[in-house]
């Protein structure tokens, strides 16, 4: 099978959306599909085989984050080469109704569409503001998936009709080596956070609050903090007494990051909201880690309301720091956990993921009849055509 997937965030930034795509082409290919993925992208040399290059991403706040997306008749203009070259028989778009190149590929391809939702929320400002962008490019869908119950619930309330519910996927395989970052042996004494390190939802500031407790009654513990960011004006905002614990890794390659995983006692996740699932979660269970989760209603739901990974009352650094000081002093605990969790994440393992998805995509293909690129219809048309001439 030709399939065409569009990732709508930049590709070289870390997240939830952009590993789910990775991982699904590459397990699609695995199985001997043709995959070509469309992604905005900070580094064009940098990229996958699979990947084409759909411009470089510009920032744009949506849903609580900063996103870095793709829009606009020239960004329109790539994806109906895209569509035209590829012949593809099936294309997946994720996030549809968000403001990126998922909604121009649903306006623009004419034949068989998937669509995944994987953002959750109850009352959405964005969702409102792009009423009509949503509905307009859901319209063309005719294959619905959702990551979770939350993200299901999304689809049903702000777009109307469903959504099959297909989990995010993790390659257990892939965090399954043991070797640690140079210097960090799992001792009992070091925790690990990989996120946003600038982006208030993603707990880095609520962490860095309670660690000074956790200092208190374990001195060597040391935290280690990856992902993007501005290093230097988080660190001038750290008391001097706990910068000395914390190393920052910055932005890490899927490599290091599980060597991360399998540096740290305790993977931490002190999120704040924005949640629909929790794929960082279920890495570090593969991995073997003991997890200490924010209460979000998509935290629970992967940790089996704390029976594979435990659990703090969401925003409350007392409720966080007493958690990692009783994590660190019961080393028992710490192996039921990791071993309970080991068994959760084989549960989203790709290899039963990937079958699921391959069912929805032969529910809505037409043997023999690829999708087009056809711009006849959209409002976008008049401009996108004379911008695939120009660009």
């Amino acid at each position: 099978m030709r399939i065409g997937i569009v990732c709508p965030y930049d590709w070289n930034a870390p997240g939830g959306v952009q590993a789910h795509v990775r991982n699904l082409a590459e397990q699609l290919i695995a199985m001997g599909n043709y995959v070509s993925v469309l992604a905005p992208a900070e580094d064009e040399d940098n990229l996958p085989d699979y990947v084409v290059f759909a411009g470089r991403p510009v920032a744009v706040p949506y849903n609580g984050s900063v996103a870095r997306v793709n829009f606009g008749v020239v960004s329109a203009a790539r994806v109906w080469r895209w569509i035209k070259e590829g012949e593809f028989d099936v294309i997946h778009v994720h996030e549809a109704v968000s403001p990126t190149l998922s909604p121009l590929a649903c306006w623009i391809a004419k034949g068989p569409i998937v669509a995944t939702q994987h953002m959750a929320t109850e009352r959405s400002r964005a969702l409102s503001a792009s009423y009509w962008l949503g509905n307009s490019a859901m319209e063309k869908v005719d294959g619905r998936i959702a990551v979770s119950q939350k993200s299901r619930q999304t689809v049903v309330e702000h777009l109307g009709g469903d959504a099959v519910l297909i989990p995010n996927g993790v390659d257990c395989a892939a965090f399954a080596d043991p070797e640690p970052l140079p210097g960090y042996p799992r001792n009992g004494g070091t925790l690990f956070f990989i996120g946003r390190i600038d982006e208030q939802r993603k707990g880095l500031p609520l962490l860095l609050e309670a660690m000074p407790a956790v200092i208190e009654a374990y001195p060597d513990v040391r935290l280690l903090v990856a992902g993007p960011g501005d290093v230097d004006e988080v660190r001038a905002e750290i008391d001097p007494s706990v910068a000395e614990h914390v190393e920052f890794l910055g932005l890490v390659t899927e490599r290091d990051k599980v060597r991360a995983f399998h540096s740290a006692d305790i993977y931490i996740a002190p999120n704040l909201g924005g949640e629909s699932f929790g794929i960082v979660l279920l890495e570090a269970l593969a991995s073997g880690t003991t997890v200490l989760a924010s209460d979000l209603e998509a935290f629970r739901l992967v940790l089996e309301e704390g029976r594979d990974g435990a659990l703090f009352s969401t925003g409350d650094a007392a409720a966080l720091a007493a958690g990692v000081r009783e994590l660190l002093a019961d080393p028992a605990r710490r192996q039921q956990l990791a071993a309970d969790g080991l068994v959760r994440a084989k549960q989203f393992d790709w290899a039963t993921v990937v079958r699921d998805i391959m069912r929805v995509y032969e529910s809505v293909v037409t043997p023999g009849v690829p999708v087009q690129a056809d711009l006849s219809e959209q409002l976008l048309g008049r401009w996108a055509r004379r911008a695939k001439v120009d660009d």
